[in-house]
């Protein structure tokens, strides 16, 4: 029997709200505690599957079990779908170029104008509290909160990022790491608040060598960022994320010391 150890809450509504980006209108799928609030802000940000098609599959269920999670702590939870997703029509701004020249720096700071448009368009409501705000997100969503915290966004008291990156191709496949780690770098040189980084032993998409070196680069340019080498996870740890029970207290514990969770 799972004994919870803190008074859990439930979500009071599921909604829905619109912002535009770029010109273009994406849903942001918000997940809202009971009581009156304000609330603690967390947007979650999805990633980016290898096959293009199967970017119209993301919507309202997307890392809802995740978004739930943080709900019962009494945080206010918002996953944009972000341009190009979920089968809105819009055109897809993530793209990095050719294999060759990849821009992975670019790429990441067109995902990070999403996120942030999300937690505008949020934090304007009568029960957020703009003073606490994290970034969170998986694959091509951490690296976008990565990305995105580089703007020194007022009231941003951390950041989540599970198994950021972009760029993976296959199994154990990515299109010029140096790019990727390079990139890394740079937004470390931006970087203000603290981060977490968790990444699985058994991450088909960025492997565990990977994930050192872009930490590496990422904390020599000065940003913050505790490095969790996860354990293995399925058959593919890239999906790390979903393991709440394994990852929950490591991810509390950085929230309550930001003072974003009490």
């Amino acid at each position: 029997m799972l004994l919870l150890l803190f008074p859990a809450q439930e979500v009071r509504a599921v909604e829905t709200l619109k912002t535009s980006v770029g010109g273009s209108e994406i849903a942001v799928h918000l997940y809202v505690p009971t009581g009156q609030g304000p609330f603690p802000v967390l947007i979650l940000s999805h990633g980016s599957p290898r096959s293009p098609a199967a970017r119209a599959k993301f919507g309202e269920a997307t890392l809802a079990a995740v978004a739930k999670t943080f709900v019962a702590r009494g945080v206010l939870v918002a996953v944009p779908i972000r341009r190009g997703y979920g089968g809105a029509g819009s055109g897809w701004a993530e793209g990095y170029g050719r294999c060759e020249n990849a821009d992975y720096y670019g790429g990441g700071l067109a995902t990070a104008q999403d996120i942030r448009a999300a937690a505008s368009a949020v934090r304007a409501r009568p029960d957020a509290d703009p003073r606490r705000l994290v970034y969170m997100g998986v694959s091509a969503g951490g690296w976008g909160s990565i990305a995105a915290a580089t703007h020194g966004d007022s009231g941003l008291l951390g950041v989540v990022n599970f198994a950021g990156g972009r760029g993976s191709r296959g199994p154990n496949d990515v299109c010029s790491e140096e790019a990727l780690i390079s990139a890394a770098g740079r937004y470390g040189g931006y970087a203000r608040a603290p981060e977490l980084w968790l990444y699985s032993s058994n991450d088909l998409f960025f492997g565990p060598d990977l994930a050192k070196r872009l930490h590496a680069a990422f904390t020599a340019a000065g940003g913050k960022a505790r490095f969790v080498p996860a354990p293995a996870y399925g058959q593919d740890g890239h999906g790390y994320i979903n393991a709440v029970g394994s990852w929950r207290s490591e991810v509390e514990g950085f929230l309550r010391g930001v003072g974003f969770m009490r």
